[in-house]
Formats: structure tokens, sequence, C-alpha cells
């Protein structure tokens, strides 16, 4: 697969394509409908298929901290649109320059000159350029004065409701991994490389491994039941905290994971982390030994829920087996109440809700991306 970055850096050989546009988060099972429309008439035309997706994504340009959070980082999706066909992926910087062209001028320069597209698949009410002329209608003349094919995309609905960005967006916040999972095609994800922070984990006798996120609107924020997958591939079931840890005061968001049953040095390997269930909320408790009590219970609600969850074995099965988390879980939210630190008493925890602070997605959709 080819990662092309602006318009500058392609090349003739890079010319003569299929073609879809759009953001693309998430690459999820809409997404992936797309592709195979594409990949159709690739193999039709015998060129390659090219996804041209923007960075930062328009949302995110206009809009900064309030536009929606991402599902996926920018390595990721290009990862998922390579296994979903993709060969090409030309990555247009969304500047003041992109943003100045007009629909014309976009089509000139990125579609004809810049691609050479043989056919374009985009949905029908897919907008562009500064005068927002751009649209389904003109790219359709355009085509047939220059000789490219322009195609809508299929509608790709699950019960009855197109899938969409905003969708998945919605199911995750609200800890509803199953239904996202379902309009994914895969269980949802976080990935990145453990990298050395302040360690204030092991002075507590909880060791954690930090993964950075980017410093955008967190998709999942709260303290999760999760499981870890390492690079070697060994699954392990895991506490993490998705957030800004109020408690130490980071300004920068963080996944921080503590794997349940792994003793070892994880600095430098990736990770991939698969949240199965949401405990509750973020929360700044008074000091270190509180965070470390409700760490605690944390720990042990959520060896209960994947134990329980897991393969479905029985007592008696697990006294004569290894837990086997070789597939990722998926569930709603074990439960919701308010919470706040002088409230967290023994027997608040023990009840059969689980705290949870609110935290909505953006339920906005850009038109071929969402």
């Amino acid at each position: 697969m080819r990662v092309i970055r602006g318009l500058h850096n392609l090349r003739a050989a890079h010319r003569g394509c299929v073609a879809t546009i759009g953001n693309f988060d998430g690459v999820h099972r809409g997404h992936q409908a797309i592709l195979q429309q594409c990949r159709e008439h690739a193999a039709r035309w015998n060129v390659p298929l090219t996804v041209v997706v923007f960075e930062p994504q328009p949302r995110e340009f206009f809009a900064g901290d309030q536009a929606p959070p991402r599902l996926t980082r920018l390595r990721e999706k290009v990862r998922l649109l390579r296994d979903f066909g993709a060969e090409q992926v030309l990555v247009l910087p969304f500047n003041d320059t992109l943003r100045s062209l007009t629909g014309r001028e976009f089509i000139d320069q990125v579609l004809i000159d810049g691609l050479g597209v043989k056919h374009l698949v985009v949905g029908d009410d897919f907008r562009f350029g500064c005068d927002r002329r751009g649209d389904f209608a003109l790219l359709a003349e355009v085509g047939r004065e220059q000789g490219f094919g322009v195609e809508h995309t299929r509608t790709f609905t699950v019960d009855d409701e197109r899938v969409s960005s905003s969708r998945v967006r919605t199911l995750l916040a609200s800890g509803n991994f199953s239904a996202a999972a379902s309009l994914l095609g895969r269980a949802y994800s976080l990935h990145g490389r453990v990298v050395r922070d302040q360690q204030l984990g092991r002075t507590i006798g909880v060791p954690t491994a930090n993964l950075p996120l980017m410093p955008q609107p967190l998709t999942l924020r709260g303290v999760y039941a999760v499981v870890a997958e390492l690079e070697n591939g060994k699954r392990y079931p895991a506490v993490a905290n998705v957030g800004f840890r109020p408690t130490v005061g980071s300004k920068r968001p963080t996944l921080e994971v503590h794997l349940l049953d792994f003793k070892g040095d994880l600095y430098g390997q990736r990770m991939t982390v698969f949240p199965c269930a949401r405990l509750r909320g973020e929360v700044k408790f008074d000091d270190l030994e509180a965070l470390k009590a409700q760490i605690e219970r944390d720990q042990a609600r959520a060896r209960h829920y994947l134990t329980e969850a897991v393969g479905g074995q029985s007592s008696a099965d697990q006294e004569h087996s290894e837990q086997d988390y070789s597939l990722p879980l998926a569930s709603a939210p074990l439960g919701r109440e308010a919470v706040s630190s002088s409230a967290m008493s023994s027997s608040a925890v023990s009840s059969n809700t689980i705290s949870s602070d609110s935290y909505s997605a953006d339920d906005a959709a850009d038109a071929n991306n969402g």
C-alpha cells in the first residue's frame, strides 16, 4: 500500500485509479461497503483503489475542541483501509490553502491533474470547496466532460438505521461496546506504545502501562474493564483509565492500563486495549490512599466481570483451565449513578450499580464520512 502525503508528492505512477473521498473515521461497516463498491470498479478497470482523506479532519479544523471525538488515529485508519482493499491513501492536509479552493479547482487539482481518476464513488450529499458549489451534481457534470464516472455510495444499514461514525460514538460514550462492535464489524480498541511517565502507580502498588493519547476530544472517558493485548499476541484482563487523571493533575489525556495477571517490563511495546465494560467516571480523590482504595475496588469489579464473561466457564471449569481471553468482550454498561469522591463509601461501591459521569458524543456526521 502507498501512503501519499499531500498533492506535491503525487507521481505519474499514482495516476489512473478508482477513488473515494471522506474522513473514514472508524472505517465502520458503512465505510467497508463503500470500499467494496470501489473494489468492484477497480477490478473492472484493473487500476488501484485510492482513498482520499483529510488531516486534520475538516470538522477538527473548523471546530477545534468542539469537533466530534475521533474513533481512529490516522495510523490505525490507514491500516484498516489497507485491510479492506485500499491500495493508495492520499492524505491531504486540510489547511487554509485547501479550504480556499473552489469546487472546480478541487476537482481539477486533486481528481483530474493529481489522481487521473477513472471512476469516483462519493455520497450524493457530499459537499466541498470554499464556494460550497462542489457537490455531486458538479462532480457528475465534470465527469461527463472529462470522461470519468461518478456514482453515489450505497447506503448501509443495521437495524434499519444508517451506520455512521456519530452513531458509533454515541454507543461507545454510553458504554454499549457490543452494539458498537456490530456497527464497526470488529471490537472497538485503543492502540499505543507504552511510555515512561510519573510512575506513581508503582508507589501505591498498582503499576500501570501508560499510552499517551492525542490532545483531541476523547471518545471514551472514565474507568473500564478491558482486555489488553501485547505485541506477542497474548491477552490479559486489565483495568484502564482513559482521561486526565484528576487526582494527579495530568494536563494531557492518557490511557493508563493495569494488567491484573502480569509481571514484566512493557516499556516501548505497542499495546492494543479492548474496552469491555465501563466501571465509573473519573473522580478527583483527596489523596493517593483514597485513590489506591478505589483502584482496588475497580480491580475487583473488573476481575469479577471478566471472569464471569470470558467463555461462560463454570467455577469448576475455571479451577482446571486457564482463563481464555482470546476473544475481546463487549457489553452494555454495568450501571449508572451520580458520583462524588465524598460519597464513595464501601457500601456504595458494593451496590449493584457502578458510578458514572455523564459523557455524550456529538451526533453530527459528515456526508461521505459519517
